[in-house]
């Protein structure tokens, strides 16, 4: 009983967000508003890429009046076209040169001030754990313990071959 209830409540909540996604989409192109532009990924894409030197299409597919009368001019001998004409046919084809597309970006100060932002999180997380998750450190961490234990052991005469009593000089209390 319980497993379908909770059947016909996923249904009617499926139903639901879908009918509040197709209404708000028509909702929106009955505003005249387009929400997303369809791309065809089957037609070739443009790309700036340096080890692709020449794109599958042009920059600019859409001339105007002034690009199409530079275009029948590049049919014709280059020796007759300006320094002006050949770099506006230039960018009518790409957008960048070689040169503009190795200008170093700014990207790597972002990615190193993400960098400290984590570690400066991490950072605080682990000294919060330090404070008021992890237990006090025991006693044997204290100084006075070790040296307690260290004169115990040397009391004892612990390891007296090689170990501290060896190195211990019980005469006059002190390490040799």
């Amino acid at each position: 009983m319980l497993r379908l209830t909770a059947g016909r409540a996923g249904s009617l909540l499926a139903r639901r967000a879908t009918a509040a996604v197709t209404t708000s989409g028509a909702r929106m192109s009955s505003h005249g508003q387009e929400v997303t532009e369809t791309v065809d990924m089957s037609k070739p894409m443009y790309w700036d890429r340096l080890d692709t030197p020449l794109p599958d299409r042009p920059f600019k597919e859409d001339l105007t009046a002034a690009d199409k009368s530079l275009k029948q001019k590049e049919k014709g001998p280059w020796g007759q076209l300006t320094k002006e004409e050949k770099i506006a046919l230039y960018r009518l084809m790409f957008c960048q040169t070689y040169t503009e597309m190795k200008q170093p970006s700014s990207e790597w100060k972002t990615v190193l001030g993400g960098i400290f932002i984590f570690l400066g999180l991490t950072g605080l997380v682990v000294w919060w754990q330090a404070l008021y998750v992890y237990p006090p450190a025991p006693r044997t961490f204290d100084h006075e313990w070790q040296a307690k234990q260290l004169k115990r052991m040397l009391d004892m005469k612990i390891n007296p071959i090689e170990g501290f009593a060896a190195k211990w000089d019980y005469e006059k209390g002190q390490w040799k």
